[in-house]
């Protein structure tokens, strides 16, 4: 919103410098976000008279002229031709600096010196065009500063408005707010119309047909006007605030928004068939030219204004090429009308077209003050443009709105503002701003708030109304009073966040993928028509098919991303996702919500180099991250268990995770099939775990076994096993012997090949043995080896080579 300090005074009368009111304003919560003195820096432009003009000696379209500036007689050279010796005009002295930072300086023009510039309108800045020199009244005083003189000396403010203030929309507005918290008196333009004797009921009628969206429409009847350019005085109140001036009578509707905050429309009633205005809802694709020229296709949530025949103005945004007022114009019929926002929004947002009219319309505008506008306009219509207004107005307005009482509680709004204000200086700031008080039986306050304060609707409101009238700056500051807790992750946060940073640590990069996935993912992953991670949680209103139901768990979403880099040519990728998992719980209305870690690996262990090939990961890079994480969290025993455990793994490249009794995840390559459903071309080597699960088999901390101080000594045993027996349970034989002195186990060679018969491995072993008590003999070696032999050979079927 636009407006300057000289036409606030003209409602309100405050001796506040420009500066003071802008901070004001701002306290008030009409916050300036600019401010722009209109003349400043132009007081080396002064009112002066041509006392001679001569031709330029040197040049046949130049003049040489003395001219008074009030206190001295320069010579100053001049191209204009509108001007004769004795005219009083501007006069721009040396030092002078004009818009588009143009100075004056001492020159010589055609070896005359001139001594200043004389202005016109255009250079000063104060018309787009101009013909010549600006000729000043003769009465002016000589020497003024211009801008001073003819009053054009002001401060232009322009203010943020919230969009709840559609009351400050306008400079009486504005007014209203300095006046209650100066506590003077606003005063109101002036209306007096001198009506014709013909009534309007006979010239014009007025039909609204949908009461919904038009719940007020006015409209006077001006004959016999004349259109022409506006006066000095209206084309300078309207480009001060950036209105640009176009003939009497639309300057008027414009100034009458600016100044009420009331959009209204002037039609050329001789273009309107029937003499009759209809307001209806568009027809659906109803074509209409827009006053911009532009054609506008309607729809039937559009409200228009018609005449008999065809719609004339887009309500509350523009009017028609087909009504304008034109230079042949003689007859106005002027509109003053009140509009359902909504519909304003609407129509404007989808038709691109925002005015000042629908910038009013969309936030509400004062229903009550319709027809004072309208009679302010058709004032000043009838007294610029010399129209007789046809007697009364047509008003039609079914449904007056009243009121709204509204309980304030006094000591409810100094609890919420945080201050101590007496009841009678909460009345006093109420009664300031024109609502209207009673106080009640019990000591609380009745409130109706005036028809403009549209945005007043409940007890809170009040409350900031006392709050901003009282002063914001007025609220004493108190340091909040707050209880001070801890906020140490829990083990769970703490445990989350090492795995989380040891995956980083092994290379591999966090993704974060949607929670809600693909209801056909459960096909590409294979799983079987039983399987519980089937059942989702749908969305009630997805934004597209392939996110409609909630994950069950993470692969989907890691094979995808896996998938989307491949296509790019990013071939060595290590993805990992820690989140959250969303399985429902029968005849509970919140699923269970578990975290899941889910980790993806394909292409090169390392980047070739010439010091290594290029060799791909398997199954053991994924089974190693899988173990340092089982050793960050402590967790020993754990078994790998080569039972084919998930559809979507390789079955014969894949294992269950299982701690104690346990399972706690799942490792493998994933099956050919779902690499082709998920568009892989590479082998794919993943592995999920179960998060809680790892938290609830973690030790917490590490059991710390001191070392034997005796030496250690190593034996190794070639087996012939059946292809059948798992390594594991070799490992688990030589574990199970009863003997304190077996240190370690490991296998470290695996063959197949000449000299081994179909259907058999060979197996290598390193046993490790020590004592804490002693240095162990040979012979006592040699007879827990023999135990540990003879325990393979019966227990798990093997041969010793």
């Amino acid at each position: 919103m636009n407006v300057t300090y000289n036409w606030l005074k003209e409602f309100v009368d405050f001796d506040l410098t420009p500066e003071q009111l802008a901070d004001m304003l701002t306290m008030l919560g009409l916050e300036v976000e600019g401010m722009n003195t209109l003349g400043s820096g132009m007081d080396d432009v002064v009112v002066a008279r041509v006392e001679s003009r001569e031709q330029h000696p040197n040049a046949d379209k130049l003049s040489l002229c003395k001219v008074n500036s009030g206190s001295e007689l320069l010579d100053v050279v001049c191209g204009a031709q509108n001007f004769a010796a004795g005219d009083t005009v501007a006069l721009a002295r040396i030092g002078a600096v004009l818009p588009g930072e143009f100075k004056i300086k001492k020159s010589k023009i055609r070896g005359q010196e001139s001594f200043g510039m004389l202005c016109s309108e255009k250079e000063l800045g104060l018309a787009e065009e101009s013909s010549g020199i600006m000729i000043l009244p003769p009465s002016l005083e000589l020497g003024q500063p211009l801008f001073q003189a003819l009053g054009l000396k002001d401060t232009l403010y322009e203010i943020g408005l919230t969009p709840n203030r559609a009351d400050c929309l306008s400079a009486i507005g504005i007014a209203r707010e300095i006046a209650a918290k100066l506590g003077t008196t606003l005063t109101t333009p002036s209306v007096a119309i001198d009506e014709g004797d013909d009534s309007v009921e006979n010239r014009i009628s007025v039909t609204v047909e949908d009461g919904d969206l038009c719940p007020r429409y006015a409209a006077r009847h001006i004959s016999g006007c004349r259109i022409a350019p506006s006066p000095d005085w209206l084309v300078k109140r309207l480009s001060a605030v950036g209105i640009r001036s176009i003939n009497n009578v639309v300057d008027v509707t414009n100034l009458v928004m600016m100044e009420l905050g009331q959009p209204l429309h002037a039609f050329d009633c001789d273009q309107l068939a029937g003499q009759r205005i209809v307001v209806r809802r568009a027809a659906q694709g109803e074509l209409f030219t827009t006053l911009d020229g532009q054609e506008r296709t309607l729809t039937c949530n559009d409200l228009v204004i018609c005449d008999a025949e065809r719609p004339v103005a887009l309500a509350g945004v523009m009017g028609g090429l087909n009504s304008e007022i034109s230079p042949e114009t003689t007859t106005v019929l002027l509109e003053s009308a009140c509009f359902k926002p909504a519909s304003i929004r609407t129509t404007s947002k989808r038709l691109g077209l925002h005015t000042e009219s629908s910038h009013r319309f969309e936030r509400g505008i004062d229903v009550e003050g319709v027809s004072f506008a309208l009679d302010r306009a058709a004032s000043l219509i009838a007294c610029l443009a010399g129209g007789t207004v046809s007697k009364g107005a047509l008003d039609v307005y079914p449904g007056r709105v009243e009121p709204v009482a509204i309980t304030l509680r006094p000591e409810r709004a100094n609890a919420l503002i945080g201050i101590s204000l007496p009841t009678e200086e909460i009345v006093r700031i109420l009664t300031n701003l024109r609502f209207s008080v009673r106080t009640l039986a019990d000591g609380n306050l009745e409130v109706l708030a005036p028809s403009y304060r549209v945005d007043i609707e409940r007890e809170i409101d009040l409350v900031e109304e006392i709050a901003r009238l009282n002063g914001f700056d007025r609220i004493p500051t108190s340091m909040p009073l707050a209880r001070v807790g801890s906020d140490r992750p829990t083990l769970h946060q703490s445990l989350q966040r090492s795995v989380r940073d040891a995956l980083v640590s092994l290379g591999l990069h966090e993704i974060i993928n949607y929670s809600f996935t693909d209801p056909g993912a459960a096909d590409r992953l294979l799983l079987s028509a039983d399987d519980p991670r089937r059942t989702v949680i749908s969305l009630a209103n997805p934004l597209v098919e392939e996110q409609s139901v909630m994950r069950t768990t993470l692969l989907p979403g890691l094979l995808e991303t896996v998938s989307r880099n491949s296509k790019f040519r990013s071939l060595d990728l290590r993805f990992f996702e820690m989140r959250r998992v969303y399985l429902p719980r029968a005849g509970e209305e919140m699923p269970q919500e578990p975290i899941r870690i889910a980790a993806a690996l394909t292409g090169s262990r390392e980047r070739e180099g010439w010091c290594h090939g290029a060799e791909a990961v398997d199954f053991y890079d994924a089974k190693g991250i899988v173990e340092n994480i089982l050793e960050l969290l402590h967790i020993e025993g754990a078994k790998w268990v080569a039972d084919t455990p998930e559809p979507y793994f390789h079955p014969g490249k894949s294992c269950s995770i299982v701690v104690g009794r346990e399972r706690i995840g799942a490792l493998g390559e994933i099956h050919p099939a779902v690499q082709e459903a998920f568009d892989l071309d590479r082998p794919i080597y993943c592995f999920e775990l179960d998060f809680e699960k790892l938290v609830s088999c973690c030790r917490g901390k590490a059991a710390i076994t001191v070392p034997s101080r005796f030496p250690d000594s190593t034996r190794d045993m070639a087996l012939l096993v059946p292809e059948e027996v798992p390594a594991d349970r070799i490992i688990d034989c030589v574990k199970g012997v009863k003997a304190r002195e077996i240190e370690q186990v490991e296998i470290f060679d695996v063959y197949r090949g000449s000299g081994i018969p179909d259907g058999f491995k060979s197996i290598a072993i390193r046993i490790r043995y020590r004592s804490f008590e002693r240095t162990l003999l040979d012979e006592e070696i040699a007879a827990i080896h023999a135990k540990v032999r003879d325990s393979l050979v019966n227990k798990v079927n093997v041969s010793i080579r």
